[in-house]
């Protein structure tokens, strides 16, 4: 015989998830200021697992089993409808108004519909954390990839869970032990210094966080928590979930998602909050799913998956419209905020609404009765739209390019390959000459003579003077930069013959630290030491601390500041710089900002990567900052 539970919406959980979308919406809009808006990632997964889990458990309760194809049926619904109408507008999009974009876009548009892009994603070396270089509108999906996986296979280990352990005690322990597990793994496979892309996408590194809340529902069920209890216990569910609460915010704002701590045990931790939270939301005799309870919430939170779904879409298109974006940085989030909640809406109320109560099984006969229906009808001229885009995005798909590059990348990327193998020449050559001490003292007119025409040759190409090119000629740099300073390897390498070279494509500040140590020990870091980072990232303070103290106070250290008009962190990362002068002595800042920004000449399309006008005016740069006439 069935025993009916009693199921209850908890309002508050709308709250939660208004937090949650929030902070990861602002987390890409306002890099620098919501540093931590990443982990609202982390409560979405423990609402999901505890949620999903709950409702298992009300139905093993009610029937004694659990009805696999319909959970499965009920979980795509929810996720492939809002998931699929996205990817087809913004294939749509990407065909008509933005075809760069259509590169490997078969890859990763089959991928996101068939829930495996985060395994996609990291086989074809994308960066979550790499916002310069890693152009997508579909970044983001990976969540969702993560999210149905475990809808996968947690109701047949819900289903092994009951029968083979039946107390919900020892449940939610093999469920603890099995989390644990996957932040360990996380733990293990976390290499510091390196891109986290890996364990930050990966399902086996992840999914903890939503089985922690599936632990929860085993000993904390919604439908088993009593609404009276004594007051004392009341107060203590509402410190708790306060403290837990207001531990989220504060993280959101100052948690950086370079923090090795995380994928030490953080996120884990962070999780332990997340969970505290829910259990507090979801008791009825707690205050906090009142006081998390309001209209605004409630329609965010209602709306936070079609929000988290258009976030990359409208930020990519529309900043790829804009090419001063970090000039006004706060003017521009508002516009996109703007459109990614009207798409949202509109999404919600002409797609979502309808499909609530749509039969699937009938798709067949609602298609045949359209062709039925009068010329005039409603459904007509609504259903040509909706043909006229699927077949646009039909045509992108089939003319998307594989691993393409234009002339343009091309270019840049013959360039960057010739520049590596200079760079990589410079310290070969400059490791040789530590080990060998033997000085020439040969005194060869004709050599001479040769060598001061070579000089004025480069003096002329440079615009500077024979003096400085002869005082660049002898002296001993190390230049330590990222793709906009391997741009300028053949030139830095031509001026200054007796330096280091040592740049490379996407350098993280967090990164460096172990990189420079190396050339310290190598004997490659000369007194002065000129720095091109923070193009890629923004840095925190102990980063760069940390590489001061690698440059110890005897070395002269130049840092050139950023040039990045479409990356919305410029500013903070020069304002950083500037700060940094004034509390290192031995800090100087070339600002090839302001030498530069008025000069789109000297750069590509994206306005940060130097083309060969740009590599001669970069290094006069160089000469005039480090080498007086």
């Amino acid at each position: 015989m069935e025993q009916k539970t009693k199921r209850r919406y908890i309002t508050g959980l709308d709250g939660v998830r208004t937090l949650a979308v929030l902070g990861v919406i602002f987390y890409h809009l306002l890099p620098d200021k919501v540093k931590g808006g990443y982990l609202g990632v982390a409560i979405f997964f423990a609402i999901s697992g505890y949620l999903i889990t709950d409702h298992l458990n009300q139905e093993w309760q009610e029937t004694g089993k659990i009805r696999l194809l319909t959970f499965y049926k009920k979980r795509i619904k929810r996720l492939w409808p809002n998931l699929a109408l996205v990817m087809v507008l913004s294939t749509a999009y990407i065909t008509l108004f933005q075809r760069n974009l259509l590169n490997n876009l078969r890859g990763v548009f089959f991928s996101s519909l068939l829930f495996f892009n985060n395994w996609w994603q990291i086989q074809n070396g994308a960066s979550y954390f790499d916002r310069f270089n890693n152009e997508s509108p579909f970044t983001h999906i990976w969540y969702t990839a993560v999210e149905a996986q475990n809808y996968l296979i947690w109701p047949i280990l819900f289903i092994i869970l009951m029968l083979l352990l039946k107390k919900r005690g020892k449940i939610f322990i093999a469920v603890m032990i099995g989390a644990l597990a996957s932040a360990i793994w996380m733990a293990i496979l976390f290499k510091p210094g390196s891109d986290p892309t890996r364990v930050y996408y990966g399902t086996d590194t992840r999914v903890f966080g939503i089985w922690m809340g599936s632990a929860l529902a085993f000993i904390w069920p919604s439908n088993h928590l009593k609404e009276r209890i004594p007051k004392e216990a009341k107060r203590l569910l509402n410190g708790v979930g306060l403290t837990s609460l207001f531990l989220l915010i504060l993280s959101f704002f100052f948690l950086s998602d370079q923090n090795s701590f995380l994928y030490y045990g953080g996120f884990f931790l962070i999780s332990i909050l997340c969970v505290v939270l829910l259990a507090v939301v979801v008791h009825p005799g707690a205050s906090l799913n009142k006081w998390l309870t309001n209209p605004l919430f409630k329609y965010i939170g209602s709306r936070s998956y079609w929000i988290y779904l258009y976030q990359y879409p409208v930020m990519i298109f529309y900043e790829a419209k804009i090419k001063n974006l970090a000039d006004n940085v706060l003017l521009h989030t508002v516009v996109e905020i703007f459109l990614i909640m009207l798409l949202s809406e509109l999404s919600y109320q002409f797609f979502e609404k309808p499909l609530r109560h749509f039969d699937y099984s009938k798709t067949w006969q609602v298609v045949k009765g359209w062709f039925k229906k009068p010329i005039l009808s409603w459904q007509k001229p609504a259903f040509l739209p909706t043909v006229a885009i699927l077949g646009i995005t039909v045509v992108g798909l089939i003319i998307a390019p594989v691993n393409h590059v234009d002339a343009n990348q091309q270019k840049m990327k013959e360039q960057i390959l010739a520049n590596r193998k200079i760079a990589a020449e410079s310290k070969k050559t400059a490791k040789e000459k530590t080990t060998n001490t033997t000085t020439s003292t040969t005194d060869d007119k004709a050599a001479n003579a040769k060598k001061a025409e070579q000089h004025s040759e480069l003096a002329q190409k440079y615009g500077v003077t024979d003096s400085q090119v002869k005082k660049a000629d002898a002296a001993k740099f190390t230049f330590f930069g990222d793709s906009v300073m391997l741009g300028a390897a053949a030139g830095l390498n031509e001026m200054f013959p007796n330096s280091v070279v040592d740049a490379e494509i996407n350098r993280q500040v967090y990164a460096s630290v172990d990189l420079l140590q190396k050339l310290k020990d190598d004997k490659l870091l000369h007194d002065t030491v000129i720095i091109g980072l923070g193009t890629n990232s923004p840095f925190t303070d102990q980063q760069f601390a940390d590489i001061m103290a690698i440059m110890g106070q005897e070395r002269k250290v130049y840092w050139i500041n950023m040039r990045a008009p479409t990356v919305r962190t410029q500013g903070t990362v020069n304002a950083a710089l500037t700060s940094m002068a004034k509390k290192y002595k031995n800090l100087t800042i070339i600002d090839w900002y302001d030498y530069s920004i008025n000069h789109n000449e000297w750069f590509y399309e994206d306005g940060t990567h130097i083309n060969p006008d740009g590599l001669t005016n970069y290094v006069k740069l160089m000469v005039d900052s480090l080498i007086k006439s």
